[in-house]
């Protein structure tokens, strides 16, 4: 597995996924996904006719491994789907000696509420090796139901209660399991306690990200860096640093970035490919339709008759100086800032993919704010400590 995991890490996998639903029982007041709806479910001759395309056009899917990422909706809300989707990829793989075969895993996010059920608990305990899993819990119960609330309910109500409850069974099958956390403006009060809460439930890596969507008000950048000094104070003074990690601080942000050797493109839109319920093949699923609010979906071929790699053509020439304004890139504190390709696109004042939206700048300048404060105290203690060592 040493090998598969390296491959993952150093972004040689394919990512493929199936949006085998735009069903969820969730109506999350952050979510992008504009369009669910519990009518598009995917069919298993969409899926097979997508798995028969990919799997026989080897030579088209050259890298060394592969992820084969189910999403919604909740993607759980389909497992009987989802179990012969993942049979028939590990029949298949092995029949034809493909090069995926043994070097894939099975990515989920989930938001947890059906965990539990038999049905999902089987899928897990056939397929554990080749799983990855992660459960969406953004914190407190108080800044989790803030957003992440039931669909169709007279009252509102949150879904804490319903996640948490799984969140030991999930640590108990991966202990190394991580949590991703969205915030947008109104959840900012709320970072600290809900990091700390969320170690506290066991789960040692929190992933946060900032909502790309521009719905942030004056002032928030400042409140966002007082947060995070915090939450920096608590983890350093603590230790809680030996044991657990948050994305919001890490040590390569916060810096220039050469226009010519630092020029990747930060998205993997085009890389990657997304198939919908309808076979439409997509350049990553924030393309497809249930994902735009202004814009046409941009497919890039289907099921019966395979990719049109003439629409891909565009995607494979981006980075980060043809899509960026002149601002971000002679931007002092560039590296480690973020985009979607797709939210570019929705936003644009044209149909283009190359013209960046810079919604979270002002958010990007205070975590770097707050990221440096936090490497200074780091090191200023472990220096310290260092040297009352004793010789």
């Amino acid at each position: 597995m040493k090998g598969l995991r390296e491959s993952w890490e150093g972004g040689m996998a394919k990512n493929i996924t199936f949006i085998v639903t735009k069903d969820c029982q969730l109506a999350c007041k952050y979510c992008y996904l504009i369009g669910k709806n519990d009518k598009e479910r995917m069919s298993w001759d969409i899926a097979k006719k997508a798995i028969d395309y990919i799997l026989t056009y080897e030579n088209e899917f050259r890298q060394r491994s592969v992820i084969w990422d189910f999403i919604g909706g909740e993607p759980f809300l389909e497992i009987d789907l989802i179990d012969k989707i993942c049979d028939y990829l590990k029949t298949e793989m092995f029949r034809l000696n493909h090069h995926w075969f043994n070097s894939y895993r099975f990515s989920f996010s989930t938001n947890g509420i059906n965990y539990d059920s038999p049905k999902v608990q089987h899928f897990i305990e056939k397929n554990h090796e080749h799983l990855s899993i992660g459960i969406t819990i953004d914190g407190t119960q108080r800044k989790h139901d803030l957003n992440r609330i039931w669909k169709g309910e007279k009252k509102e109500r949150g879904s804490y209660v319903d996640v948490v409850r799984n969140i030991p069974l999930w640590l108990s099958q991966f202990p190394s399991g991580a949590t991703k956390v969205t915030i947008s403006s109104d959840d900012i009060p709320y970072i600290k306690e809900s990091v700390l809460h969320l170690y506290s439930l066991g789960i040692k890596e929190v992933n946060i990200n900032v909502v790309f969507e521009d719905v942030w008000k004056d002032g928030d950048d400042e409140k966002f860096e007082n947060q995070l000094i915090s939450l920096a104070d608590e983890i350093i003074d603590n230790g809680l640093y030996h044991d657990y990690t948050c994305s919001f601080f890490a040590e390569h942000i916060g810096k220039p970035m050469d226009p010519i050797n630092d020029n990747g493109n930060w998205c993997g839109a085009g890389k990657m490919l997304a198939v919908d319920a309808a076979g439409n093949f997509y350049p990553c699923t924030r393309f497809a339709a249930y994902s735009l609010r202004d814009k046409e979906p941009i497919i890039i071929g289907n099921v019966n008759d395979g990719i049109d790699k003439n629409l891909l053509r565009s995607f494979l020439t981006l980075d980060r100086t043809t899509q960026s304004p002149q601002k971000c890139i002679d931007c002092e504190v560039a590296s480690g800032c973020a985009w979607c390709q797709g939210e570019n696109y929705d936003a644009a004042d044209s149909d283009t993919i190359f013209q960046r939206s810079t919604a979270i700048c002002k958010m990007h300048k205070a975590r770097v704010r707050a990221n440096n404060y936090y490497w200074n105290k780091l090191y200023r203690k472990l220096d310290h400590e260092k040297s009352n060592e004793p010789c």
